[in-house]
């Protein structure tokens, strides 16, 4: 689904100042003030990405509300070429004049939002307003307490605080352009703290047992999902005969004993609620793919919490994704791919668990993947959203992050200037993430939806890039044009997933996830954490994607990132404002998208 909100094209981006010299308000020793500055300035990043607007010749970006009868202003700290622009306070202004800026009082990240949602459209919609202002309302108080928590609790400590799972809990903010990233709709303050990876939350998985006459299940595992199962279960519960384990996330268990058709199935015994038990898993950055040290699993539950702008229950489909990309590497493109790039894989999805039932419809609340777990304790891979993600734990001249801390590190390790080792580090990553998703689009014909919190590096002994993995069985898209190549591989691929999709449509898509979403967001990242040159890494960028990327993998993408005058981008604020659930619908429609200027071919 593409808009726009205005017909002019967006003004070209302006020279400001790259940072002010007041102090950062993400570091306010207050949480909740600190909490609001970042709730607002995603707004504002989203509004700028979304309409082309731009700061004045002073500086400040200054947005008409009220149909014309105020202006919310703020004054820009950073403006960034990758979209990670960092914003001071925000104003409220009756009137349209400078001279009325003078009497500008504070706006609070609500009222923002509700302004915003107003004003994005001719007719708003007074219950999209009210949702998105709810929204951003609870994301606030959230990351209020997510603050609070991290600037005074210790990092837990034990055999569980492997490297993946700290990585996977350091996202304190969220997606830095979503109107309401953290918003987790109808969590209570005990289950936020138990539930919450940021909260460093952990909790026994609930059980149920499913008579074998309803078991659904599939594996390319060397052992069957029931067996699986059964295994991370172990001896606390004893099944009834004749069924099988199905692990839950306890909110999603209580949620599923007040629906009818499991009430039924539970009077009937078809169902059983066995409870809690087991060892503690823990939540990683996904809320509802869990992680327990010592298993060889990985577990990603359904939820039907709605988490930013979906629920999140597994559909069927997306479960014989799984089972089709661990078939398809497996039968021999692995071997090819890893022949190109040995450091990259998919993280697998090899079997799935849960339950058939005409009344229970698709999702039906119980349907469990099972993904593999490879990572070693003391392995550095890190999931690149939490890598890149700001830390604002209240202390210091600026706002860390891993990779902040990871690159000054190296940098005095090196004895080279901060720069000069950003931008070599950025090259490295491109040769060890980027090139290999662009060789599987191009050579096999599978984009891959490799947007951050998707995307994992692995680092070597010093912190240099050396690999990278995938992870998401959502995010698979195989191209028609590739169709016969694919089913050759494997007969009968796509029957039951849904994957095909027009070449245009994962154009598309694929432009914004790896294109947009990660690596501009990386260029973006380093660039508003005063690491490196956003200018000096786009031309870094070019030069690879002129260079290897075209060379080496076939893919349409490092043209299009080359040579396009405008880009497709996900319009998250215009989403949440029409109310679209993006796991919903064909792929095509799921989400808002507009088109915005390329800076990599401006670069």
């Amino acid at each position: 689904m593409s808009t726009a909100l205005t017909g002019a094209p967006p003004a070209p981006p302006l020279s400001v100042p790259r940072t002010a010299a007041e102090p950062d308000p993400l570091l306010h020793p207050d949480p909740a003030i600190a909490a609001e500055q970042a709730a607002l300035e995603a707004l504002l990043r989203c509004w700028t990405r979304e309409t082309g607007a731009r700061p004045g010749p002073d500086g400040r970006l200054r947005i008409a509300v009220l149909g014309g009868a105020a202006r919310l202003t703020a004054p820009v700290r950073y403006w960034s070429p990758g979209g990670w622009h960092r914003f001071g306070p925000a104003t409220l202004a009756a009137g349209g004049t400078a001279a009325d800026e003078g009497c500008a009082a504070p706006v609070d990240a609500v009222t923002a939002a509700a302004l915003l949602a107003a004003a994005a459209a001719d007719r708003p919609d007074p219950g999209q307003v009210a949702d998105l202002a709810a929204r951003v309302a609870d994301s606030v108080v959230r990351t209020a307490e997510i603050l609070a928590h991290r600037r005074t609790a210790p990092e837990p400590g034990g055999p569980e605080r492997s490297r993946f799972l700290a990585a996977e809990q350091s996202l304190l903010l969220g997606h830095p352009l979503h109107p309401t990233p953290k918003s987790r709709d109808g969590l209570g303050p005990a289950q936020s703290a138990a539930y919450s990876p940021e909260l460093h939350g952990s909790f026994q998985l609930h059980w149920y047992a499913v008579d074998r006459a309803l078991l659904a299940a599939g594996s390319a595992a060397a052992r069957g999902a029931e067996q699986l199962t059964a295994g991370l279960l172990g001896g606390d519960l004893a099944l009834p005969p004749g069924t099988a384990a199905l692990p839950l996330h306890p909110w999603q268990a209580r949620e599923l004993a007040h629906r009818p058709a499991v009430a039924s199935l539970l009077a009937d015994g078809l169902l059983h609620d066995l409870g809690p038990a087991g060892e503690p898993w823990h939540p990683t950055s996904s809320v509802r793919t869990v992680y327990r040290p010592g298993t060889p699993w990985m577990l990603k539950l359904s939820l039907g919490l709605r988490i930013t702008n979906s629920r999140r229950e597994n559909l069927r489909k997306e479960l014989h994704r799984g089972l089709e990309m661990h078939r398809l590497l497996e039968g021999g493109l692995a071997a090819e791919w890893r022949a190109a790039h040995p450091g990259f894989d998919i993280v697998r999805d090899p079997a799935w668990i849960g339950v058939d039932h005409p009344a229970l419809g698709d999702p039906g609340g119980f349907d469990t993947v099972l993904r593999a777990q490879p990572f070693a304790p003391a392995e550095r891979v890190l999931c690149v959203a939490g890598l890149v993600a700001e830390q604002p734990l209240g202390t210091g001249d600026t706002v860390p992050s891993r990779l902040g801390d990871l690159l000054r590190a190296l940098a005095a390790r090196c004895g080279r200037p901060l720069s000069t080792v950003a931008a070599e580090w950025f090259l490295r990553y491109l040769d060890a993430v980027v090139l290999p998703i662009l060789w599987l689009d191009g050579r096999a014909g599978i984009a891959l939806e490799a947007h951050q919190q998707n995307s994992l590096v692995l680092l070597d002994a010093e912190g240099w890039p050396n690999g990278g993995r995938y992870r998401d069985n959502q995010g698979y898209y195989y191209r028609e044009s590739a169709a016969g190549r694919l089913t050759a591989r494997l007969p009968g691929l796509g029957a039951d997933s849904d994957t095909f999709l027009p070449d245009p449509v994962i154009d598309h898509h694929f432009a914004y996830y790896l294109g947009i979403n990660h690596v501009l967001g990386l260029i973006g990242a380093l660039g508003s954490q005063q690491l490196a040159d956003e200018t000096v890494l786009l031309a870094a960028l070019r030069r690879f994607l002129a260079g290897p990327a075209a060379a080496a993998t076939g893919s349409a993408l490092p043209a299009l990132l080359l040579d396009a005058p405008t880009l497709p981008c996900k319009a998250n604020l215009l989403t949440r404002i029409n109310g679209l659930d993006e796991l919903v619908g064909p792929v095509a429609t799921q989400s808002v998208y507009v088109d915005i200027p390329n800076p990599v071919a401006g670069a």
